[in-house]
């Protein structure tokens, strides 16, 4: 096994805090350890379970990213669904990455670089750069169906490419969060930080999903997790292929978690305002905090997004996100008790490398 020269690389920054506090980070930040390649299984699989694990278990990866200007490195899981070398796996993975590597069952590894994303769907394409042909996923071509056993691979807890089971528990599942994926599969397949963006398979063998988030409890306990359904010939999987980079539309703001929807009249409280963003070059004003972090005064309240009332930072991501970047939209907002107006242009959130959300 060839050791990841990227291991001993030490992080300055993390991502952007969450709005609520059960929601998991999307993918390992700190890398554990060089991936070993093992055949032990964490837990004993029914003896169908384990065959399919081992037939599947090739055709799925570790992607690591890293961004050598920021010093961000985190760990991820994908998958081949081509023969050619393309790699599935979910867009928070790769976003803040600029250079990244795959390593397979086989013990090698591979450079690889971003050919197409939806950021919105939370899903990426990856092309490896070596010659093929790799073992791959066949995606499915039939809607999944709630109550049946579904198997994760993934690189969560220190593990290499280890199965995790569970049920299908819901279609179409709608996240708390507007910046998670909607429209998603729900589980209770116990997933962790490192297998975002690995495969979710039927009893075929066949990938119906690329995971994206879970959703823990107050003591750690993963509840529910969610990934992106995916489709043979369907329009994200056609875009993908085709080579569209599909962003997220942003206006350069981040948000105060604490004071969101608690104001008078409630909406979005800015903390920050990004500089040399449409919102900064609207005018628009975060709070101001002592050295401590603690508010001395709020920032802008946003209550309507093109004249739709928007009651938290959710509600006003919602608006946002419905549009295109490139779009105008207007946006309503408090400052000193009085409302003001602003119409903003919207960017691709890439455009801003100093937002993090």
């Amino acid at each position: 096994m060839r050791f990841s020269p990227w291991l001993p690389v030490l992080l300055i920054l993390a991502l952007g805090a969450y709005l609520l506090p059960n929601w998991q980070p999307k993918f390992e930040l700190v890398p554990k350890q060089s991936p070993q390649v093992s055949t032990t299984l964490p837990g004993t699989l029914p003896e169908a379970a384990q065959a399919l694990f081992e037939k599947v278990r090739p055709a799925t990866v570790r992607v690591e990213s890293l961004d050598p200007r920021t010093r961000e490195a985190g760990i991820g899981t994908g998958f081949f669904i081509s023969d050619t070398g393309q790699v599935l796996t979910a867009y928070h993975v790769v976003s803040l990455g600029t250079l990244f590597q795959i390593s397979t069952l086989d013990g090698k590894s591979y450079r690889a670089k971003v050919t197409a994303f939806d950021a919105r769907a939370d899903v990426a394409l990856l092309e490896v750069q070596g010659r093929g042909p790799f073992p791959f996923l066949p995606l499915v071509t039939r809607a999944p169906r709630v109550g049946e056993t579904v198997l994760a691979v993934g690189n969560s807890g220190g593990d290499f490419l280890q199965p995790r089971r569970g049920k299908l528990l819901r279609l179409g599942a709608s996240a708390s969060r507007a910046d998670f994926p909607q429209g998603t599969l729900e589980m209770n397949a116990p997933l962790a930080p490192g297998d975002s963006g690995g495969p979710i398979i039927d009893g075929l063998g066949n990938a119906i999903g690329v995971v994206s988030y879970i959703s823990v409890d107050s003591s750690g306990i993963t509840r529910r997790s969610y990934a992106v359904p995916v489709v043979d010939g369907d329009n994200l999987i056609t875009a993908l292929r085709t080579g569209e980079k599909r962003d997220a539309p942003v206006v350069g703001i981040v948000f105060d978690s604490f004071h969101s929807g608690l104001t008078d009249p409630p909406g979005g409280v800015i903390a920050r305002v990004v500089g040399d963003s449409p919102a900064f070059r609207a005018g628009l004003e975060g709070g101001e905090y002592d050295a401590n972090d603690n508010p001395i005064k709020l920032g802008d309240i946003i209550t309507t997004v093109n004249g739709k009332r928007t009651r938290d930072a959710n509600e006003v991501i919602t608006a946002i996100r419905s549009a295109e970047v490139g779009d105008t939209v207007t946006i309503g907002y408090i400052r000193d008790k009085q409302p003001r107006e602003s119409r903003i242009t919207l960017v691709a959130k890439a455009s801003l490398p100093d937002l993090r959300e």
